[in-house]
């Protein structure tokens, strides 16, 4: 029986690679019938100022564990998601400043010269973001401009997208020819001048000291970084966008209603998945507007008030995957196709401890429905979860940041 063509394959020459359309040579052996593969997707959100643990973490191990306050917010996805404890990014401390190292699992961020690594969407984006409009969407609930959980392979920040009606309009509007020939000169200059303060820089570069010349290499590769996805960028604006049936949202400006917020990013996240506009996407939740009650002394009437909060972000997730579960694809659900990480950089903000970090994974296509727990005083890395997600999206690497392998007690589901 003849091997299936990939449906990745290219026709090449002539210094010219051709993508062909999709072709029943590409589909799984089994004849006409059979399913052809279908995208994989990954979400990543990260809340900033903690979740409380003791509504939070199961007690008992496994698969036969009772549902805690918080996750019973989620419990029609019990067999959907796994959570975890007892796990950490080796050596992230520093209490807040660990927030920008959530998808880098970069040790150290409150020290000196401190300079990140790559972030897990953008190390996936890198491989698999040419596949869509968008290679990824950053984005983020926040009043304050700069906080991002992606970064580029030379640690430079990616700014993110906080208003949810721009976003809507940039995923479903389609511009006048005139303002997408605008924006296709726009990247095009954008591009050149790159290009010449790349060959400027090259020519600095011989009378520099290694100092410099490293620091200049640095540089370099950030600007490969942006030249790719102005590239990227120019080759989609010819492309209709896709039609939604939905208005785009109204932004909220009151910081104080960030649940809200979270709701209205979620909703527009649902449909760039739905419309393969991006497969991976990372939301950094800013929650700084209710950081003195998370300081809370365990004084029980303020412990109440952020159980609250924290419950109603808890609901809007469940939102967010009651969405994902009822959208089909092909016969199986978006929840299904795509992995949506939720967690957080502290695993008690009261204290500013950066360890037993409360975060679970839904979706994706893993055996879930447990309970996995590791060692409390020596934590397992959470960054091997990474490892099996960029599996998952079928990236083949055995490591990430200071994650050495997959995820022990995880498993693919087919």
């Amino acid at each position: 029986m003849p091997t299936p063509l990939t449906r990745r394959t290219f026709l090449r020459g002539a210094g010219v690679a051709m993508a062909l359309p999709f072709l029943d040579a590409m589909r799984p052996v089994g004849g006409a019938g059979a399913k052809a593969e279908l995208p994989r997707r990954m979400v990543a959100i990260e809340t900033n100022m903690g979740i409380l643990p003791q509504f939070f973490f199961p007690e008992k191990s496994g698969r036969d564990y009772e549902l805690t306050p918080y996750l019973e917010r989620l419990g029609a996805f019990r067999n959907d998601f796994t959570v975890f404890s007892g796990t950490s990014h080796p050596g992230v401390t520093g209490a807040h400043s660990a927030e920008k190292c959530f998808l880098t699992g970069t040790p150290h961020p409150e020290r000196g010269g401190f300079r990140n690594w790559v972030s897990l969407d953008q190390y996936a984006a890198e491989l698999l973001g040419n596949r869509t409009r968008y290679p990824s969407l950053v984005l983020a609930m926040s009043s304050e401009g700069g906080q991002t959980l992606s970064f580029t392979r030379s640690g430079a920040p990616i700014s993110a997208e906080r208003s949810p009606k721009r976003l809507f309009q940039r995923l479903f509007v389609q511009g006048k020819p005139e303002e997408v020939a605008a924006n296709v000169e726009a990247l095009k200059q954008g591009r050149s001048m790159l290009d010449f303060v790349g060959d400027q820089s090259r020519r600095l570069n011989r009378s520099l000291g290694k100092a410099d010349q490293q620091r200049l290499d640095q540089y370099f590769t950030a600007v490969r970084d942006l030249e790719q996805r102005l590239e990227s960028s120019e080759s989609w604006e010819y492309k209709p966008k896709p039609k939604v049936n939905a208005r785009a949202p109204e932004d909220i400006d009151d910081a104080r209603a960030f649940v809200q917020k979270t709701k209205l990013t979620f909703d527009v996240i649902k449909l760039a998945l739905e419309t393969d506009s991006s497969r991976i996407v990372s939301l950094f939740i800013d929650t700084t507007v209710i950081h003195n009650i998370t300081h809370h002394g365990n004084r029980p009437e303020v412990l109440t008030e952020l159980q609250g909060h924290e419950e109603r972000q808890f609901d809007v997730l469940n939102g967010f995957l009651t969405a994902l579960r009822d959208t089909k694809e092909e016969g199986q659900s978006l929840l299904d196709r795509t992995m949506v990480l939720y967690g957080t950089c502290m695993g008690s903000a009261n204290s500013h401890s950066n360890v037993n970090l409360p975060a679970l994974l839904a979706g994706g296509g893993f055996k879930h429905g447990q309970h996995l727990a590791f060692d409390q005083q020596n934590n397992y890395p959470l960054t091997n979860l990474f490892v099996s997600m960029l599996q998952r999206l079928g990236i083949e690497t055995d490591e990430f940041s200071t994650g050495k392998g997959t995820f022990r007690g995880l498993e693919m589901s087919s």
